[in-house]
C-alpha cells in the first residue's frame, strides 16, 4: 500500500484551490506555526511563538483532517501575566501541563465565575463565553494543550468578526451557576458528565476488558459540549488491542512510558516512543496500538470530537467491537506474531517481563467465530 498516495501535479493542480481553507488563512493570521503531524515527543518542550493577538506564546498541530473536523495549539503564559479574554462560536477542551494558575469565565448578563487549576487539570470552555487565563506563579510559565472544533465553525461562517463577536449566550450550556467547575459530576456507566478534573493523572477509573489488558477507562461529556474524550489506562507488561476510527483523536500521554504502533491497512506498523507529555494523532481509520514498557501504570488522555466514534446500531463505537463481527478492533487471537515478539524484547530492556496471559485467556472466553470464508 503506498504510504502517501501522492498523484501526479497535473492531478493536484485541479485541486489547489480547494487546500486553502478560511480556517488555515485564520491560522496563518494570527501569526503561529502549524505543526504537520501525527506525533510530538513533548507537549511540554514543542517550541512556541509569540502569540500577539492572545498575549502569550503558542503553536497549532493540526492532524491530515484539521481543515474539517478538529484542531490542537499549545499555549503558554509567561509567569505573572494573563492572556487577552476572547469569546467563540467553537467548543474547547483544556488540559494543563505545566504550571498553575486560574481561569475567569463569564457571559453577556454578568454572571462571572473563577476557578483555579494546576497540571493536570481537565476542563472545557462553555459555548461562546468570555473566557481569560491568569498565570498563578510570578517565577514560573504555564501551560496548556487545547482541542477545539474550530476548523468547521470557521469553515462554515467564514466571518472572524462574528465567530468572536457575537453577543448570545447559550444559557443551556452556563448560566452562570456558582458550582459550575466544582468538580462535581453525574456518572452513566462509562460516561462521566462534569466541567472540571482536577487532576486527570489520578482520577479514579471504571473497568474496561473489553479494550484489553485489564485495563480502566472513563469517557467525558463537558460544558454540554459535542466534543469528548476519554482516558484509559493499562497495567504494567500489558497492551491494548489494536483498533481503528475517524481522525482527530489526540492521545496525550499522562503518565508511564511505552510505545505505539500505527498503520495503515495492508502496510507494515510504524513504531512512535512515548514518555509523559508526548502526543500521538493517529490518522483516519489507521489501526494503532498501545504498549507500557516502564514500571508503573500507563495512562493517557484522548481529545476528539463526536465524529471520530463510529458506532453500530445499539450506540458501541466500532472502536471496542471485534473484527470477527464486523467492528474495527482486532482481537488479540488475531493480531500478528511479531506483536508479541516485539513487546517481549522492549520489556526485556527495562528488565521486565510480559503480564498478558490473563488477558490472552480472558478473551478466548468470549472470543466470536471467525467469519466463515466465501466460496468462490
Amino acid at each position: 500500500m503506498a504510504e502517501t498516495a501522492i498523484v501526479s501535479e497535473e492531478l493536484a493542480k485541479k485541486f489547489a484551490t480547494e487546500k486553502d481553507t478560511p480556517y488555515t488563512r485564520w491560522v496563518r493570521a494570527e501569526g503561529l506555526d502549524i505543526i504537520g503531524a501525527h506525533y510530538v515527543p513533548s507537549l511540554h518542550t514543542v517550541e512556541l511563538k509569540p502569540w500577539a493577538r492572545r498575549g502569550g506564546k503558542g503553536v497549532f498541530i493540526n492532524h491530515e483532517a484539521s481543515r474539517t473536523s478538529n484542531d490542537c495549539y499549545v499555549c503558554e503564559i509567561a509567569p505573572g501575566q494573563k492572556l487577552a479574554p476572547q469569546r467563540q462560536l467553537f467548543e474547547e477542551m483544556i488540559l494543563v501541563l505545566d504550571g498553575r494558575g486560574s481561569t475567569s469565565v463569564w457571559n453577556d448578563a454578568g454572571s462571572r465565575i473563577t476557578f483555579e487549576w494546576k497540571a493536570g487539570a481537565l476542563f472545557a470552555i462553555p459555548l461562546n463565553t468570555y473566557h481569560q487565563h491568569f498565570n498563578g506563579s510570578g517565577r514560573e510559565p504555564a501551560r496548556y494543550v487545547a482541542v477545539t472544533n474550530a476548523p468547521p465553525v470557521i469553515n462554515l461562517y467564514e466571518d472572524i468578526d462574528f465567530i468572536f463577536g457575537t453577543k448570545h449566550d447559550f444559557r443551556g450550556r452556563f448560566n452562570g451557576e456558582p458550582d459550575y467547575f466544582s468538580a462535581k459530576g453525574e456518572q452513566k456507566g462509562l460516561l462521566l458528565q462534569t466541567n472540571f478534573v482536577a487532576d486527570a493523572v489520578n482520577l479514579s477509573l471504571i473497568s474496561a476488558k473489553e479494550r484489553g489488558a485489564g485495563g480502566g477507562h472513563i469517557r467525558f461529556n463537558m460544558a454540554k459540549g459535542s466534543m469528548n474524550s476519554h482516558i484509559s489506562q493499562f497495567p504494567v507488561g500489558t497492551y491494548k488491542k489494536a483498533h481503528c476510527h475517524g481522525p482527530g483523536a489526540h492521545v496525550i500521554i499522562l503518565s508511564g512510558e511505552g510505545y505505539s504502533l500505527m498503520w495503515p491497512e495492508g502496510d507494515a506498523p510504524r513504531r512512535y516512543e512515548w514518555q509523559v507529555g508526548s502526543m500521538i494523532v493517529p490518522p483516519n481509520m489507521w489501526l494503532h496500538q498501545h504498549f507500557n514498557t516502564g514500571t508503573t501504570p500507563a495512562r493517557y488522555l484522548a481529545f476528539k470530537h463526536e465524529g471520530v466514534s463510529i458506532r453500530n446500531a445499539q450506540g458501541v463505537p466500532k472502536a471496542w467491537i471485534s473484527r470477527r463481527i464486523g467492528g474495527d478492533q482486532i482481537d488479540y487471537a488475531d493480531e500478528a506474531p511479531e506483536i508479541r515478539r516485539t513487546f517481549a524484547e522492549a520489556l526485556a530492556r527495562n528488565g521486565l517481563t510480559p503480564k498478558m496471559e490473563a488477558a490472552y485467556e480472558a478473551e478466548l472466553a468470549d472470543l466470536p467465530p471467525l467469519p466463515a470464508r466465501s466460496v468462490a
